[in-house]
């Protein structure tokens, strides 16, 4: 696995008007890793993860990507939450089809070779099955699977992921980390997930960069996950 940055943080400052999330924040995202975002509530990897994707401006800093066939690359975003409005009756497909528009023009009608796109996309989360099904019907864990599906049918170079598996049961926790293991190991797509779940992130990712009390730690799991490593970030004592 190549260690060359897909995206660099260079002193940036994350917050809201002058409440200041987090500050000098230096980190590399390596191109092809599964890294996770780990972090407490409230710590502030939703905010990071806006300023990376440029919901919001950084207060200070520079975010860097390094760029594939000459422009930045595409990412794929899951939220924590879902923001559609069950009002709208949108399948599964219809919602998984949101993520091709970027290649849409726009009073074009969608191609028959996307729609195919989104199939399989679908296929490959495991969520084929609910393909012709209301989304707003659908468990958290299996919106869970859509929502990804939906990344993936933007073609993403770099996928991010907001809390994926909170609020869902322990099987349809395992299951979707599952699917995200599949896919980057079949991909070598690099991943970013944000998780207050340390079992979860030991267990799956490759990287881990650690907010605490606006500190940023970044480290390989299996340096910076070790009991003796999290009880001195954490000052308590780990059993």
């Amino acid at each position: 696995m190549t260690e060359e940055p897909l995206l660099t943080l260079h002193h940036v400052a994350v917050g809201y008007g002058r409440h200041v999330v987090l500050s000098d924040v230096n980190l590399t995202q390596r191109r092809g890793a599964f890294t996770g975002l780990l972090g407490a509530n409230g710590s502030g990897k939703s905010t990071l993860i806006k300023a990376i994707l440029r919901i919001i401006q950084p207060l200070s800093g520079r975010i860097d990507f390094a760029a594939i066939d000459g422009g930045e690359p595409t990412i794929g975003y899951v939220p924590q939450r879902d923001s559609l409005d069950p009002i709208f009756l949108l399948s599964s497909f219809e919602v998984v089809l949101m993520g091709t528009c970027g290649r849409v023009r726009a009073a074009h009608p969608i191609s028959h070779v996307e729609k195919q796109w989104a199939h399989e996309c679908l296929r490959q989360t495991g969520a084929d099955h609910l393909s012709g099904r209301l989304f707003s019907r659908l468990s958290g864990g299996q919106k869970q699977r859509v929502l990804i599906a939906r990344a993936l049918a933007t073609k993403p170079d770099f996928l991010m992921l907001d809390e994926p598996t909170s609020g869902i049961d322990a099987t349809a926790r395992q299951a979707i980390m599952d699917v995200l293991r599949r896919i980057h190991q079949e991909q070598r797509l690099t991943i970013l997930m944000a998780s207050h779940d340390l079992p979860v992130v030991r267990s799956y990712v490759q990287d881990v960069i650690w907010l605490h009390q606006g500190v940023v730690v970044q480290g390989p799991v299996g340096e910076l996950l070790t009991p003796e490593k999290i009880e001195h970030l954490l000052s308590v004592e780990v059993h």
